[in-house]
């Protein structure tokens, strides 16, 4: 008999021992080993578990005696699904992010769990090309740079920094083909794989067989056997949204991480991992070099490249011919009674229609309008179960909810002070189509969004007829944004640029920045006179007049300069805790009760900000109250949430979030 101990996707901090006794006519390869998987009954529920250890005696930290220790019902697996680097690597994640064991294993394996929720397309310059681009002298600097001074021998944190066009991808390409040559395995992650086809198949081209791909769109079967594939050595290089981090490629030589500013390289669920701090901690470990790259590097990224801990590397010119686009910047205060597109946008894509070219009005926000209001007594409908105002779609003639859900009809009168005068304000992407339909009668118009695309054909399917000239004008929220090429696309309208600036999030003026930067590079790719129209009602505010005025370095130095003062990341770590209940006092009390904890004998240089309501108080009928703790080490920070999690009874009532580094504080 032998004793197992099997690790559960569960918040529960330990291993359970389970027995095994042998068959006599057992298939020789379904035998207990450790990376298997096991079919065990978890009280009266079938379940399954990984094998993490193996004893011929019961373990000495076993609670019951060998008499009432379940036998486990199968070994599912013919081969183990991870070694002992993976193991390890497990180990590190429960510890960083504040997790089990057991839920850090299973983020990694493939379960077939969606995989993101936000974000765009890697990439950019290999969309649709078919042939292998010869490497231009930029390029092939910035290969042997990081070839030959990240080696091969050890690690070393590399940039590649660019403007979009500049050819981005081929340095990539180039340098995993490089890698490969001396036999090593490459992990290539980008934002959302699931989007995009063209992106399998220019890599399939370049690599062929060699490849496997990891994304969200595989059944569970499929990602298994995408997963032995890998650690057979059938496949080298790895291509896959942030889980793909993970992959069990032997012998790995590099990571690249491309469009590395991009928020959904973070886990929303538990553990809340972000890849690009897994893809450091790995290569660390193993002494191989990271590369990642971006046209707007993350605001911790830039800060790693003035200090040296990160190498940069520049690329400077855009490769198709085009230039950098013309941006110019619309004060909407002074258009009030235009709509939503100005006259001077108006009158540019008249222009631009008439030479039968193509035009990009970019919206970050789906919907028809964005919010209803008493125009009497201010009164703004919000949803039942979250915190934040409904949005109107006028398709089918209801408020929804964008977090949960739910939706209502419109009411007739103010639900407050019974007025006749209500309305909606703000504009989401309905609203343009209908406006954008009205203005130009004449002009073929595709809308981009996920209220409309019900499935990734759909998608692939419009962007290729858009490609092809099929559309004049092409609406969307963020799928639009990024790492897309149109030959024909001589204009992009941002048509309310500070829609994300007042969220109160210290991130805000990075995204609103990124945004227009990386909308503004699908403009002119192809010829040197591409536009940009940016409409605004803050022309002067930072992140805008930055990003319209392509002020790269100013905007980055302003950015760190307000982080510093505030003191927050890169100049300090942040851990987040949010506290989650359907009774919003339940939530509260927890959290006070947490922060007296905390309290009681915390590290030294530890701020406790805190408790309050969330900014968007309350999601799918639960309150949330937050508590930040701020540092300038992470260690002491994780040791304090440590405390919390493992030796605080609170109510079953409330859930607590553990959020180490958190992207968003929304």
């Amino acid at each position: 008999m032998q004793y197992l101990e099997v690790i559960l996707n569960l918040p529960v901090n330990q291993g359970f021992t389970y027995s095994y006794i042998p068959p006599e006519k057992e298939k020789p390869e379904l035998v207990p080993e450790i990376g298997k998987r096991a079919e065990i009954m978890f009280g009266n529920k079938k379940t399954q578990g990984f094998i993490i250890n193996i004893q011929d005696t019961i373990p000495a930290n076993c609670p019951v005696e060998s008499g009432k220790i379940k036998p486990i019902k199968r070994v599912i697996d013919k081969e183990p699904l991870f070694g002992k680097d993976l193991i390890e690597m497990a180990t590190w994640v429960s510890r960083y992010y504040l997790c089990t064991l057991g839920e850090a294993v299973f983020s990694m394996i493939p379960s077939g769990r969606r995989e993101t929720s936000a974000g765009g397309f890697g990439f950019e310059e290999e969309v649709g090309e078919k042939k292998r681009n010869e490497l231009s002298e930029e390029q092939a600097k910035a290969v042997d740079d990081i070839f030959s001074s990240g080696g091969l021998q050890h690690s070393a944190f590399h940039y590649l920094y660019g403007p979009t066009g500049s050819g981005k991808t081929e340095v990539f390409l180039s340098l995993a083909e490089k890698i490969l040559e001396t036999g090593k395995g490459v992990i290539y992650l980008v934002p959302e794989i699931g989007l995009t086809a063209q992106v399998v198949q220019s890599v399939r081209e370049r690599f062929g067989n060699t490849a496997a791909v990891l994304h969200s769109g595989l059944t569970p079967s499929q990602r298994l056997t995408e997963w032995h594939r890998i650690m057979h050595k059938e496949a080298r290089v790895v291509i896959g949204a942030r889980s793909a981090v993970f992959a069990p490629v032997p012998d790995l030589g590099l990571i690249i991480i491309d469009e590395e500013h991009d928020g959904s390289y973070k886990s929303g669920n538990n553990p809340r991992y972000h890849a690009r701090q897994v893809a450091m901690h790995r290569c660390t470990t193993l002494k191989i070099p990271l590369l990642m790259g971006s046209a707007t590097p993350s605001v911790e990224a830039w800060y790693g490249m003035q200090t040296g801990s990160i190498i940069r590397h520049t690329l400077t010119k855009r490769l198709a011919g085009g230039e950098m686009p013309h941006i110019s910047c619309i004060d909407l205060s002074y258009f009030p009674g235009d709509g939503c597109i100005s006259k001077p946008l108006e009158e540019q894509i008249n222009k631009i229609l008439e030479k039968k070219h193509q035009a990009i009005l970019f919206m970050n926000r789906r919907g028809f309008t964005h919010f209803f209001r008493c125009n009497q007594c201010g009164f703004e409908l919000k949803c039942k179960n979250c915190s934040v105002p409904l949005t109107y779609h006028k398709v089918e003639n209801r408020l929804r909810c964008h977090y949960c859900g739910w939706s209502t009809y419109p009411p007739e009168s103010c639900p407050q002070c019974g007025s006749f005068d209500i309305g909606s304000s703000g504009f989401g992407t309905e609203y343009i189509e209908a406006e954008t339909r009205a203005k130009f009668p004449n002009a073929r118009i595709v809308r981009l969004d996920t209220d409309i695309l019900k499935n990734k054909e759909e998608l692939i399917t419009t962007l290729e007829d858009f490609r092809n000239g099929k559309y004049d004008i092409m609406l969307g929220t963020q799928m639009v944004a990024k790492g897309l090429n149109f030959p024909k696309l001589e204009l992009v309208g941002v048509i309310l640029a500070d829609a994300g600036l007042h969220m109160p999030d210290f991130r805000a003026g990075e995204r609103t920045f990124s945004l227009i930067t990386q909308v503004a590079g699908r403009a002119g790719r192809y010829f040197p006179d591409g536009k940009v129209i940016v409409q605004t009602y803050s022309p002067g505010k930072g992140p805008v007049l930055y990003a319209c005025q392509n002020r790269i370095e100013d905007f980055y130095g302003s950015e760190l300069a307000e982080r510093e003062m505030l003191d927050f990341p890169p100049f300090s770590r942040l851990l987040r805790l949010v506290f989650r209940s359907f009774n919003k006092s339940l939530a509260a009390e927890t959290a006070r009760d947490a922060v007296s904890i905390l309290s009681d004998g915390a590290p030294r240089g530890m701020e406790i900000i805190g408790p309050a309501e969330c900014p968007i108080e309350k999601i799918n009928s639960s309150w949330r109250y937050q508590i930040l703790l701020k540092g300038s080490s992470i260690i002491p920070l994780q040791t304090a949430a440590r405390k919390l999690l493992f030796d605080y009874t609170h109510n079953q009532n409330v859930y607590i979030e553990y959020d180490v580094d958190p992207v968003s504080l929304l």
